[in-house]
């Protein structure tokens, strides 16, 4: 679906241009939140392409580990240097990985109680170099990865 991807990758233009010279730490969370609020329409058009795309199978293309995944958008100038990845978990841990760049999800419950590390509905940031096993923890959820240059590290925790 073409035409869907290329409408997701305008919408996260829209976020990864002001992402661009933005230093990710954690405290960045913050600032997306005001500026592009779970409630806000860019943020639920994007969850919404988002579920239409699972529920479609032109997002989350692999399986393995109980979790629906794939890289939907590679890092390029249109995204600002961001890479796009999509994963639908229900109460499972996924594999270790660390940011070396950081790491920015968008975090979208299917069920009310669900949460992606910690976090329900709206915006989870890890600072570069940090790691972490995800996890979905009470339910189902969608989580969007934004990550600088598309780098990720699948490593075993030290």
């Amino acid at each position: 679906m073409p035409d869907q991807i290329s409408k997701l990758q305008k919408l996260i233009s829209q976020i990864t241009l002001e992402l661009s010279n933005t230093p990710i730490t954690k405290e960045l969370s913050e600032t997306l939140t005001t500026t592009f609020p779970p409630e806000g329409d860019l943020f639920q058009d994007i969850q919404t392409l988002c579920k239409t795309g699972m529920s479609e199978g032109w997002l989350g293309k692999y399986e393995a580990g109980g979790l629906r995944y794939g890289r939907v958008i590679k890092p390029s100038p249109e995204t600002h240097g961001f890479s796009v990845d999509v994963v639908l978990m229900k109460d499972v841990k996924g594999p270790y990985h660390v940011h070396p760049t950081g790491e920015i999800d968008m975090v979208f419950p299917l069920d009310e109680t669900a949460n992606f590390d910690g976090q329900g509905l709206g915006w989870k940031v890890y600072s570069p170099g940090s790691g972490h096993y995800p996890t979905v923890r009470n339910g189902e959820a969608i989580v969007l990865y934004l990550l600088p240059n598309g780098e990720i590290d699948f490593t075993k925790p030290n």
